[in-house]
């Protein structure tokens, strides 16, 4: 190494890749060792491989150069239960499925944790009452999974939609919610036309 390169090496920090050539044969080890180069015998078959490219992985997990070993399994179950839980796991703000000129007044919702029924309920209502919506109904399941709200409608149904939506989405106890109106039996017999 030159003097220049130790110097600039020293003042960065910096330290050369010392990458280690591995072999399972002693006399081309003793060889490469001769020649400078920095080598490691290992013992037969135990060499290290290339990392598997995406797609073509093998049965070889861990890359030790034997398929279907203990570890293989362990890794490949864990990657299995990840890949499960990964896909069980619902997005953490509700679903916007809801179309604008849906809003009649009435939005239903389903909560993650029914434990937390009451306190979502009195947030929700806390919320409306401060923007100027005006609560007509309130109920939530025995289960407390389900809560339903039903507001006076005001002079632009659509933007109160879109407040509505924007809130409700927001909230991470909510697992989704929809514009419903639940129908009350009717007390007026229908005509028919």
């Amino acid at each position: 190494m030159n003097k220049f390169k130790k110097l600039y090496r020293d003042f960065f920090g910096l330290t050369e890749a010392t990458g280690k050539i591995e072999t399972d044969d002693p006399a081309q080890a003793e060889t490469m060792a001769k020649k400078g180069m920095n080598v490691k015998l290992v013992k037969p078959g135990m060499t290290t491989e290339d990392l598997d490219a995406v797609g073509h992985e093998d049965a070889d997990i861990d890359n030790d150069g034997k398929q279907n070993t203990k570890s293989d399994r362990y890794l490949k179950n864990r990657r299995m239960a990840r890949k499960k839980a990964i896909q069980e796991i619902d997005i953490d703000e509700a679903q916007l499925v809801n179309n604008l000129t849906d809003y009649r007044g009435g939005i239903e919702y389903v909560l993650r944790d029914p434990a937390t029924a009451q306190s979502v309920a009195q947030e929700i209502q806390e919320w409306a009452e401060r923007k100027g919506f005006t609560v007509i109904k309130k109920t939530i399941s025995a289960s407390g999974k389900i809560g339903y709200f039903y507001f006076r409608l005001g002079q632009d149904p659509a933007l109160e939609s879109q407040k509505l939506q924007g809130y409700l989405a927001q909230k991470p106890e909510l697992k989704h919610f929809r514009f419903n109106v639940k129908q009350q039996a009717s007390k007026q017999p229908q005509r028919k036309i």
